[in-house]
């Protein structure tokens, strides 16, 4: 995936803190800046387990596995997995194939699928609440320094769209609580943080992460992208209400997730939650199906 320089790199460069989504970019695409002040020297891959083909052993994958600034492992491009216990579970998974379930049967449409909801060990599908999910507070962390007003409209661009499908869903930017932007504020339900780990631009969460991991963060490779920032934003906030990556059904090389998650629409290669560089035929857009699958969960 190719990409192009952004005015917003040079301050974001020149701030530090926490982590990462990935296009297939390696640590060679950054720029030199960016490296010169990671907060995380590692120059591996994102985890990624190629059932389509021989997969790796438990101790290669893990080993090939970036983690980001907060020490939290990242697979698959955006996919933030805590501890140990939960990366090997989530290659066990990968490795026996990709399977969905049957949340929602009365919208079933059959064969290969657009936007998918996330399914937690148990294998229960994992979205908010009506009371939370209207109330979706986040801060901005300072430490942005002066690319902190990009980052804030990015989000309010990106945000809109799950809005506007839904009017149960929305993302409320609490600007008071920015002075004290961290996962263990009570005031919020998740902060937005900068990062430089190498070869990430962004990662979320989803709705059931604990709140002490609970947090958005993004690098320069976010701002010299070629999908617009705000559709960076949008398909991390896509992950925030517990939707996954689309093009985890295709099972192609590289581009499978495993087995907790379960189809709601069509497959649609526009989709938000579609990576470009696993067969996407968009710039992560957000798209009618998106909306109609954004309704099945969360209403109208």
């Amino acid at each position: 995936m190719t990409t192009k320089k952004r005015p917003l790199l040079a301050a974001l460069t020149a701030v530090t803190a926490v982590a990462g989504l990935a296009f297939g970019l390696s640590a060679a695409a950054q720029p030199a800046e960016a490296l010169n002040q990671a907060t995380a020297a590692n120059t591996g891959t994102p985890g990624i387990v190629e059932v389509t083909h021989e997969a790796p052993t438990w101790d290669e994958f893990k080993a090939s596995v970036i983690t980001d600034g907060t020490g939290t492992y990242v697979v698959d491009g955006d996919h933030p997995i805590f501890g140990d216990e939960a990366l090997r579970h989530w290659y066990e998974a990968a490795v026996g194939g990709a399977t969905g379930g049957s949340l929602k049967d009365d919208h079933d449409h059959g064969g290969e699928t657009d936007l998918i909801i996330n399914h937690d060990m148990s294998g229960n599908p994992t979205y908010w609440n009506r009371a939370t999910v209207g109330n979706l507070t986040y801060c901005v962390s300072n430490a942005f320094g002066s690319a902190k007003q990009d980052i804030i409209d990015a989000l309010e661009r990106g945000s809109h769209p799950w809005e506007d499908a839904s009017s149960a869903i929305d993302f409320r930017y609490v600007p008071s609580q920015d002075y004290n932007c961290n996962t263990s504020n009570p005031n919020i339900v998740f902060p937005v943080l900068p990062d430089y780990t190498p070869g990430l631009s962004a990662r979320a969460f989803f709705p059931d992460t604990p709140k002490q991991y609970r947090s958005v963060v993004v690098t320069p490779l976010a701002f010299e992208d070629s999908v617009p920032v705000e559709n960076i934003m949008a398909h991390e906030l896509g992950h925030t209400l517990g939707f996954r990556h689309e093009h985890i059904r295709l099972g192609l090389r590289g581009c499978t997730e495993g087995n907790n998650w379960e189809p709601l629409t069509p497959y649609d290669s526009n989709s938000v939650m579609h990576y470009p560089d696993c067969s996407g035929t968009g710039d992560m857009s957000f798209t009618s199906l998106d909306r109609e699958g954004t309704q099945i969960v969360y209403g109208r």
